[in-house]
Formats: structure tokens, sequence, C-alpha cells
């Protein structure tokens, strides 16, 4: 009797097409499925038969209460080498083998980037413009060249993040709470003595940190107040980081020139979340890590994660 296999969240249904699933046929049942389960209740009804699941990074929470409720379930498969929303000690407990897969830090660095120049240029805007029959230029630019980039952290992909900015000819600065003033040189970039100076300063803020107890709620009222009217946010790392609220009011009030926001705090976001419509608004359902090539990665690695599991020898445990 072969196992069964879950891959959950194929939105785009291309699971299949981008790993060779057909390795390990002969022993597992492979089910990938395009809608979203929302819930516990629903994950537990809808898992309970199956022995494999492959997880999209943090989208699907696997607490122990889940993970008590699925009996059958002994490995999970999750994209990337760090995951916050699976218990361990529950998965441990209950036999349940996790691994992890390789995940490439680029995509998100162009995400940031094509948010970035969507909402100094007003791409959507104008495009809609056109393609509507609307205006002829409706928007004046921001430029880039010669204006202050702060950065919410600097590491792989905010560093990263910081290159293109130098290259583009802007003034980069960067803040996060253990940052010192030789990694910044080591970048390129300089040292911003406090986050409020960051902010107070920078015509662009990107936020690339970690969520933890330190950064959950970093960004709340009082600090997005800080920033110049005139500035733009951009937070492609997680939605925790940035208070959404306070986020709205100034969007709504127009404090701030724009917001870049590809990460939410429920996902997907259901029909008619005020996200949806709010004004100065750029936003992308989370496809930070929606990429060709993390996709052939996740999937692929995933395959190489259920053979070695099968071998009695699994690969890229977590944690």
């Amino acid at each position: 009797m072969r196992l069964r296999c879950a891959v959950l969240d194929d939105f785009q249904g291309v699971a299949a097409e981008l790993a060779d699933w057909s390795v390990i046929e002969e022993r597992v049942e492979v089910v990938a499925l395009r809608e979203h389960l929302d819930g516990e209740e629903a994950l537990a009804e809808a898992l309970a038969d199956y022995d494999i699941v492959v997880t999209l990074r943090e989208r699907v929470p696997f607490p122990g209460s889940l993970i008590a409720r699925l009996p059958r379930l002994k490995l999970l498969v999750a994209s990337g080498m760090r995951n916050s929303v699976i218990d361990y000690a529950a998965a441990e407990a209950h036999g349940v083998t996790v691994c992890g897969t390789a995940s490439s830090s680029t995509p998100p660095v162009e995400l940031t980037w094509a948010l970035l120049l969507g909402l100094a240029r007003g791409i959507v805007q104008e495009s809609n413009a056109l393609r509507g029959n609307g205006p002829w230029q409706s928007t004046v630019g921001a430029d880039l060249h010669g204006r202050r980039l702060g950065l919410l952290g600097l590491g792989k992909i905010g560093s990263r993040v910081a290159q293109v900015g130098l290259a583009f000819g802007m003034r980069v600065s960067a803040w996060s709470q253990n940052l010192t003033k030789e990694r910044t040189e080591e970048v390129g970039v300089e040292l911003a003595g406090s986050k409020e100076e960051l902010l107070r300063d920078s015509d662009f803020v990107s936020v690339h940190l970690a969520l933890g107890d330190r950064t959950r709620g970093l960004l709340g009222a009082a600090e997005l107040a800080l920033m110049k009217p005139t500035a733009y946010l951009v937070n492609t790392s997680r939605a925790a980081i940035v208070d959404q609220d306070a986020l709205l009011a100034a969007l709504h009030e127009g404090r701030i020139a724009g917001a870049g926001v590809d990460v939410f705090d429920i996902e997907p976001l259901p029909a008619g979340h005020p996200v949806r419509t709010a004004p100065r608004l750029l936003a992308t359902p989370h496809l930070g890590y929606v990429s060709h090539a993390n996709y052939t990665t996740y999937y692929g690695q995933a395959v190489e994660d259920i053979q070695a599991y099968l071998a009695g020898s699994p690969v890229r445990r977590l944690p």
C-alpha cells in the first residue's frame, strides 16, 4: 500500500511540473492541493489520510494540537531551512520527521525593487490609465538618484538590496538592534544612529528583519509618524513587524507617500479585507519567494527529502 503525500498551497498548479515526482510514485501517491486550507479544523480533516505533507514557507502553521490530530503523519517537508510555525517538539513527540529545503534570497531582493520602483514611478496607476484610455501622464515620479534608502536590517537580503540602491546612486543607511559599524562599512553603507534617525532621514524605507520578540510591532503609529510625507515604505519581510492598522491609517490620511507590501497578517487575504482597497498601496500576494528557480528547488528537494526518508536516512532535518 502506497503512502499518501499532500502538497499544500499549489496555487499555480505547478508542483507536478517543477520536479520529477515519478521517482517516488511506486511508493507514494502525491496529491497537490490548489486551495488554501484555513484553520486547524479544515487542516485536520483534509490531511487526516496523509502520511507526508509538503508545505510552503510559513503559510500553514503546524502547532502541537494539529500534529496530534494527524496520526498518520510521518514526514513534514517545509520549504526553506527555517520555519517558525512548526512545533518541532510536538513533531518529535509524535514521531514526525521534519525536513527542509534550500531557499534563495535572490527572489525577495528582486521583488523588493519591483515594489520600490513601482511605487516611485507610479507604474500600476500609469499602466492602468494607458490601457483604459485614461489620462496621458497623471503622476510625477519620485527620483532614486541622490535620495536616501533606509534599510531596517542588513542581513543576506538587506545587504543585496543595499547594493542595488548604491548602483542607482542612492545614499544608503541601515539600522538594526545589533548592527555594527564594521558590518555597514563592509557593505558600503552608513550606520544610522537610531531607528528614529533612519525613519526621519529616509526617502525610502525597506524592511529586512526576521520576526521575533524584538521586532514584532517595531514600526507602529509613532514610528510611522516620523517618516517624511514624501517617503515610501516597503515590507517584503514579515507583516507583524509593521503595525497593520497604523500603516492603513497612515496611508488613508496621506501621512506617507505610499507603501509596497508583500506580507499580511492573514494569508491569503479574505475578500473585502481593508488592505485590498487601501489608497497609496502597491500590494502583491506574498510573491517574495515565488520564482521559477525557487520553486524548482523547493519541489525538487522535497522529492529528495521524501526519497531519503523512505531510505531510512532523512536529510536536511529541521530545526
